[in-house]
């Protein structure tokens, strides 16, 4: 997950990965980065997650993070909630970036869960109740959307029967196409 400055294009000032290993969130081997932008965050970003210049203005800045970022993203699968955003903004940071493939849980939910009113992750979590106790942080920072995404991935998938299914219900348009079986779990 990937939170901006609030401008446009944005620059990153948080980006958080969570590995799944067996079904589950892998914290062990989780990586977050609070990141120096070259532009200040708008007083609108900062509302929404948090995050301010006077919080990061000690923090590295993207050259100085993304080796890490992209060494912990390599090739896997990438879940992100509203996945196409963080996937063009990851994509015009990395661009030497390949994911096997993109699920976005906002898709896959609306395929899920047909009838609901919102779609927001917050509704979902609402709605779906998933086990939050572990989630590191708070609500709207990258670590935690990440491990409530990664829970929600979870629930949802248990309602299909196979991987195709749940790839034609998740993977937006314009992302990778899907070359292999999947190392979700």
């Amino acid at each position: 997950m990937s939170r901006g400055n609030g401008t446009n294009p944005p620059d990153l000032v948080e980006v958080a990965a969570l590995p799944m290993i067996e079904g589950q969130p892998d914290t062990a081997t989780a990586g977050a980065w609070l990141i120096k932008p070259k532009r200040p965050v708008t007083p609108f970003a900062a509302r929404v997650h948090g995050l301010t210049n006077q919080a990061l203005e000690d923090k590295p800045g993207w050259e100085e993070t993304k080796g890490a970022v992209h060494d912990l993203l390599g090739t896997a699968w990438v879940v992100a909630h509203n996945a196409h955003v963080d996937y063009r903004v990851l994509s015009a940071h990395l661009p030497q970036w390949q994911p096997a493939g993109v699920i976005d849980t906002l898709r896959l939910a609306k395929a899920t869960y047909p009838d609901l009113s919102k779609y927001s992750l917050d509704a979902l979590i609402e709605h779906v109740e998933p086990d939050l106790r572990q989630a590191p942080g708070q609500r709207h920072r990258a670590t935690f959307d990440a491990y409530a995404t990664a829970q929600l991935l979870i629930t949802m998938a248990d309602r299909y029967e196979s991987w195709e299914q749940l790839v034609t219900a998740a993977v937006p348009p314009g992302t990778p196409e899907p070359e292999q079986e999947p190392t979700l779990w």
